[in-house]
């Protein structure tokens, strides 16, 4: 006797934010726009050397993998004063960097986001497709109004933020949160993130999980989510 060996259809997909839908731009262009943000404010530029800049923007590549040291526990994104915290001491974990650089690389962090390339049209084949999407972000800051400006939002049927919560990834409580409001089972529901460690939290709910690894180019690999998901409605 043949056993049916189909999985249930996909009929909702979770997205992380950061890394996964949206990346930051080079890190030199991070520290020019906040040098630009220190001039409208009336400050002097920073008395950096092209060694200690270039240190810089090596850091800030991998700010979020150093805040581990200061938040292992993912706490920064339990609230937007704790987030902007260990933001602060993160960079200062780099010398010579002085306080109010360290508040204009923060403030201007959000504008320097983009999307993937590859985002927006699977997104938008996925909302053809029928399929319910919700986005689920550990985060300290509410990014609705850049999801408002990338054309994101009337996309989605909702967005889970960690700070909003109380609850960060891997946590079930705020998987289980997305799935009320994709309103899909979650053995019906994919999973989409780019950390092995915060975004496989949904897997005892059934929610199946697809890991992306991180990529330096424009394009992110979201293909693959449009091949899970297949062409059932």
């Amino acid at each position: 006797m043949l056993i049916d060996m189909a999985p249930e259809p996909i009929k909702g997909v979770i997205f992380d934010f950061h890394a996964t839908l949206v990346e930051g731009r080079d890190p030199g262009r991070w520290i020019e726009a906040a040098f630009r943000r220190l001039a409208e404010q009336g400050n002097a530029a920073p008395d950096l050397s092209a060694e200690q800049i270039t240190g810089l923007g090596e850091h800030l590549d991998q700010i979020w993998e150093h805040a581990h040291t200061i938040a292992p526990g993912s706490e920064r994104d339990l609230s937007q004063e704790r987030h902007r915290d260990v933001f602060h001491r993160t960079v200062a974990l780099y010398p010579g960097i002085k306080p109010d650089l360290i508040a204009a690389l923060y403030d201007v962090m959000p504008d320097l986001w983009v999307l993937f390339a590859d985002a927006l049209p699977v997104l938008r084949e996925l909302k053809s497709r029928g399929v319910r999407i919700v986005v689920l972000s550990n985060i300290g800051l509410d990014i609705r109004p850049l999801l408002d400006r990338v054309g994101v939002s009337g996309l989605l049927d909702g967005v889970v933020l960690s700070f909003e919560e109380g609850l960060v990834k891997p946590d079930p409580a705020i998987f289980a949160r997305a799935l009320e409001l994709l309103a899909v089972a979650g053995s019906q529901t994919l999973m989409v993130g780019d950390s092995p460690r915060d975004d496989v939290g949904g897997v005892s709910l059934q929610i199946r999980t697809l890991i992306l690894p991180r990529t330096d180019g424009p394009v992110h690999g979201l293909g693959m989510v449009l091949q899970m998901v297949g062409n059932d409605k």
